[in-house]
Parts: C-alpha cells; sequence; structure tokens
C-alpha cells in the first residue's frame, strides 16, 4: 500500500525531521542505540543527500544494508559497504582531521547549551543511577564540528537546567565559550518527539524553531526544564511526505527506529 502524506507515526516524522538537516557534503558515522540516526542518514542518502557518506559503526563505509539489525554496532550493517576498517579504531584519525564531519548524540540529560549527560544521574562519587557511560562523546564532541541531537524523550528529567555530569560538549556555558577553546561548530539542531530546536546565533541557547502536528508550543514549554528561546510565531514541523514514509518503511522493514519510542 502506498503511504499518503498524512499517514505516518511519530517515530517517521522524528526520523525525516532528522533527515532533513543532513546536507550533501555530510560524511557521518553512528554509535551503539543510534536507530533513528541511522534510518534518517539512510533516508537523507536516498533523497536529497546522494553524496552523504555514512560509516556505519566506525567500520563500514557507505554500506547497503537490507535491514537494520539487533544493534548498530552490528556487522548487519555492512552489507554492500565500499570498504572495511580493520576496526573501529581506525575512525579515529578520520574524526581528528575533520574528515568525518557529523556525528549524533543522544543523552539521558542535555541542557539549553546542547551539553549531554550520559554518565551518572545524581553525584558522581554516589550516584543515584549509573548510565551507560560517554563512550567517545567527550572526545567527539570537540573534534566533530557538526553535531546533531535528538531525544524520542522530551521532558523536564531530560531536558535539564542542569547536568548532572557533562560527558559531551556543546556549546560549553553558551556564548563564544565553544569558540574560545578553540573548537569549530558544534550543536546544529535538536529534534525531539514534541518538536525541533536549533540555537539562537549568540547566547547558543536552544531555540524552539518548529513544534510537530498536534503539539502545541505551551506543552513543549512545560516539558523543558529550562527557557526555551521563542522568536515569534513558531512554525509546525513539516510532516513526512508519502515518498519520505514509503522510503523509510522500505529501509527499515523491521521498524528498528521504533525501539527507541518504547
Amino acid at each position: 500500500m502506498s503511504a499518503t502524506d498524512t499517514d505516518y507515526t511519530i517515530d517517521e516524522l522524528v526520523v525525516s525531521a532528522l533527515a532533513r538537516e543532513f546536507p550533501d557534503d555530510t560524511v557521518a558515522f553512528n554509535g551503539a542505540v543510534s536507530f533513528v540516526p541511522v534510518c534518517a542518514l539512510l533516508l537523507a542518502r536516498a533523497t536529497h543527500a546522494p553524496n552523504l557518506i555514512w560509516v556505519a559503526g566506525s567500520i563500514a563505509v557507505d554500506p547497503q544494508p537490507k535491514e537494520i539489525g539487533e544493534s548498530t554496532l552490528s556487522d548487519a550493517l555492512w552489507g554492500g559497504a565500499t570498504m572495511l576498517q580493520s576496526s573501529a579504531a581506525d575512525f579515529w584519525p578520520y574524526a581528528q582531521a575533520g574528515r568525518l564531519n557529523s556525528f549524533c548524540f543522544r543523552g539521558a540529560q542535555i541542557d539549553a547549551f546542547g551539553n549531554v549527560n550520559n554518565t551518572v544521574i545524581g553525584p558522581y562519587e554516589k550516584p543515584k543511577i549509573r548510565l551507560p557511560g560517554g563512550g567517545g562523546m567527550a572526545d567527539l564532541g570537540c573534534q566533530v564540528p557538526r553535531i546533531y541531537l535528538w531525544s524520542t524523550t522530551h521532558d523536564p528529567r531530560t531536558f535539564v537546567s542542569k547536568l548532572d555530569f557533562r560527558s559531551g560538549l556543546g556549546y560549553g556555558d553558551g556564548g563564544d565559550h565553544r569558540r574560545r577553546l578553540g573548537l569549530q561548530g558544534g550543536p546544529r539542531v535538536c529534534v525531539t518527539n514534541l518538536c525541533v530546536m536549533d540555537f539562537q546565533e549568540d547566547s547558543k541557547r536552544m531555540r524552539l524553531r518548529s513544534v510537530h502536528p498536534g503539539v502545541e508550543v505551551e506543552q513543549v514549554v512545560q516539558a523543558t526544564g529550562f527557557e526555551l528561546v521563542i522568536e515569534g510565531d513558531v512554525p509546525q514541523t513539516p510532516a513526512p511526505s508519502g515518498e519520505e514514509v514509503e522510503l523509510i518503511r522500505r529501509l527499515d522493514p523491521t521498524g528498528a527506529r521504533k525501539r527507541e519510542f518504547s
């Protein structure tokens, strides 16, 4: 059956909204539990960004997977790749040299300046919860110029006024902090299950760019633990087209992306 412009689910809306942010010169790689970004990269490559390069799990360059498996670090994603690197460690020189220009972060906590916590909830020495850890967030947040944030849980527990631990750097303390540290780029956008946010040019605070269909601005404000920048009338996030929905379902036939919404 063909999808219509109104036949979509929230996971498909989030994937399409994130996919539209990747330009044609994107050279991206993905981390663990990154079903939404992997789907978005595949969708972007199949639509407006045919020259996008994707390195699956830091190993397989430009693979053509038949489906997304149980893990986004699995070799199930490597089929049809142009090249396989010998180990996951091989990607670091490319990241440090800026040849890999894009990465997507998600965290248990995200603050107003796009900094991310995926290490602990509570004091580091005696945490309430010890999380999976930052992995390469601390390094990649400084080395990769284009950072894309996503979250399928837009609530005050996720979007907080102060992180319990800074695992990955966004715009640091805001303003020109990142530039003063000698770092290029920074977070470009944050796509959630409620809205799309970007960053105000001078303050580097999160700015509400659009709200998803059926979502009110006040709903996003109440679900955010810090003050959002809101400038004028906030438009609605464009819904995925029928073509985009059909592509998402073909590129991810098992619905791996839905795991992040459970």
